[in-house]
């Protein structure tokens, strides 16, 4: 039988962060010899921190917020594919797949894993990337990098592209270990009322052919 794989960055205080933006700290603000019972943990952290997805209202202000999103897209059948040999995500990048029909999918880039290193660059999803993969029925699209458009973008043609087209946005999962193939995902946000993002657990479990 199959197991789940992990595709999640380890949260840690040595977790590289989006420059300007919260780093993740984890402190035990309570211990044990203070309270003679238990240890209580305080986290503070930026809601885009590690493996994380985006709501609408991170860039739109009169977006969609976490709570507001459906959990299905989250959950359920998803492909890997490695885009690493291109340095944007564009319709001509995913074509060299010849995917019919996904709803999830996961691409791996030529950015390696390095959770402790925040990128220079990553490879953006172009307009007509976005626009290809609603036209073979993605309604999820998650990226081995921070970000669907480059580090340096203002307009973030990527987000606004793949909200147009309906497509919910996962970040910073981890793939250098992972084989293209099609999986089980579950990459559940938290139940944040007003988020604009959130952290998530997410893994992938092959799926086994009948």
């Amino acid at each position: 039988m199959s197991k789940w794989i992990d595709i999640s960055q380890v949260l840690n205080n040595k977790l590289a962060h989006w420059p300007g933006d919260e780093p993740f700290h984890y402190e035990t603000s309570v211990t044990k010899e203070m309270t003679d019972s238990v240890n209580i943990g305080k986290i503070t952290t930026s809601a885009h921190i590690g493996t994380h997805v985006d709501a609408p209202f991170h860039f739109l202000n009169d977006g969609k917020r976490i709570l507001d999103l459906d959990i299905e897209r989250y959950i359920g059948p998803c492909k890997v594919i490695d885009l690493s040999d291109f340095d944007e995500i564009s319709e001509t990048a995913i074509k060299t797949k010849e995917i019919s029909h996904v709803e999830r999918l996961l691409i791996k880039t030529a950015l390696p894993n390095k959770p402790d290193r925040f990128p220079e660059e990553v490879s953006p999803i172009t307009e007509n990337g976005a626009a290809y993969m609603q036209s073979i029925g993605v309604k999820l699209v998650g990226v081995d990098t921070p970000s669907v458009d480059k580090v340096s973008s203002k307009d973030l043609t990527g987000h606004h592209a793949l909200f147009k087209h309906d497509i919910y946005i996962l970040e910073n999962v981890m793939l250098d270990q992972v084989e293209e193939g099609d999986y089980e995902l579950i990459a559940l946000p938290l139940a944040l009322e007003e988020g604009d993002g959130s952290p998530v657990r997410a893994v992938i479990k092959p799926i086994e052919e009948s």
